[in-house]
């Protein structure tokens, strides 16, 4: 398996899973739609970094390391490369609490269809970007 047979299966989860944000969203399941954005945005946005040859960290939010090697991605802008960058970071500021909640923060009470519909425009935003990349 090579970089770039990881990053196209990145990718691939990451499009497969875009999919079901459409469902949980008709069944007011914000959170977890939430919490599938997260994972969606973070998958795509790890196959773009092995895409251009970055080994990606094992945390959440690599927006900070697109910024960094901003120069290796020819094909999004900086404004583009800004918008990813806080998605990145925004989404995975609601990763656990999304999906476990907390003793004062029940998730299935806390998040809006605003909140969901936020959240999935910004991984269908990441996505697009990301299909744009690897189709050169």
């Amino acid at each position: 398996m090579t970089n770039d047979d990881l990053a196209k299966s990145y990718f691939k989860k990451s499009t497969d899973r875009l999919d079901i944000l459409d469902l949980l969203l008709k069944k007011e399941a914000y959170s977890d739609v939430i919490r599938e954005a997260q994972e969606i945005v973070e998958l795509c946005l790890k196959g773009i970094l092995r895409n251009v040859g970055i080994e990606p960290p094992k945390y959440h939010d690599v927006g900070p390391l697109l910024i960094e090697h901003h120069e290796r991605f020819k094909d999004i802008s900086s404004e583009e490369m800004t918008r990813l960058a806080k998605i990145s970071r925004e989404l995975r500021k609601e990763r656990e609490l999304a999906f476990y909640g907390d003793i004062d923060f029940i998730p299935t009470d806390q998040y809006s269809r605003e909140d969901a519909e936020e959240a999935m425009e910004g991984a269908k935003f990441v996505v697009a970007v990301a299909t744009r990349m690897m189709r050169r």
